[in-house]
């Protein structure tokens, strides 16, 4: 049968970059890893606990995290970045306190900083997250993905396939939904193809979120 493999993974190397940057011995990797994921999980807790926007879109496209021997760099691509800006330094601040209170890092500097993207909804994160906002309003999943869809369009992508399997709309048994618009190519490596899987919570069962956006060719 066909096998599915994960574009970003496959795409590594070629034209696609590791969101974490660092290095360490074997016997240390697992540590560096779950400190990864708790700066990860700070972030979208602070963020969620934070945000008040009417969408309901956090609007975090990636977490970029580089390390080094005295210093953690983090960098958050943000989509609409008013959040964490308004009362900048100082949520900033109270961001750089929690992650620290969380690592209990003594000898080493945290740094955080933010980037805007110019187009959020051609980020596959974003995109999800709307999807998802959709979904617990229980508006019906064609209508969501055809809007998201619409959105893609204004922010100048070659193709986008949008994938929702789960019990749709509350049917007793489980499917999968997908529609594809402009072209998706998940051989080519040389494409370089944006995707996320993102799980919703809605009242009948959890859904699965899955996007992939094909940018440019290389």
């Amino acid at each position: 049968m066909g096998q599915k493999i994960n574009p970003l993974g496959f795409r590594l190397g070629t034209t696609q970059d590791h969101h974490a940057i660092w290095f360490s011995q074997p016997k240390n990797y697992s540590e560096g890893l779950q400190e990864d994921q708790k700066i990860r999980d700070c972030i979208k807790n602070y963020i969620q606990k934070n945000m008040k926007i009417s969408s309901g879109v956090e609007g975090v496209a990636c977490i970029q995290i580089q390390k080094r021997i005295d210093l953690i760099q983090v960098t958050i691509y943000m989509g609409f970045p008013k959040l964490l800006i308004e009362g900048r330094t100082r949520r900033i601040e109270e961001l750089q306190l929690n992650i620290q209170k969380e690592l209990n890092c003594v000898n080493r500097k945290l740094n955080i900083a933010i980037t805007r993207i110019p187009n959020p909804y051609g980020t596959p994160n974003i995109l999800a997250e709307f999807i998802a906002g959709q979904l617990k309003n229980r508006v019906s999943f064609r209508k969501a993905m055809k809007k998201a869809i619409e959105l893609t369009e204004q922010a100048d992508t070659k193709g986008i396939q949008v994938q929702i399997a789960g019990r749709i709309d509350g049917k007793e048994i489980a499917r999968v939904e997908w529609i594809r618009e402009g072209r998706v190519p998940l051989q080519t490596i040389r494409a370089k193809i944006d995707y996320c899987s993102y799980p919703v919570r809605t009242i009948y069962g959890v859904l699965g979120i899955k996007i992939w956006i094909f940018r440019e060719e290389e």
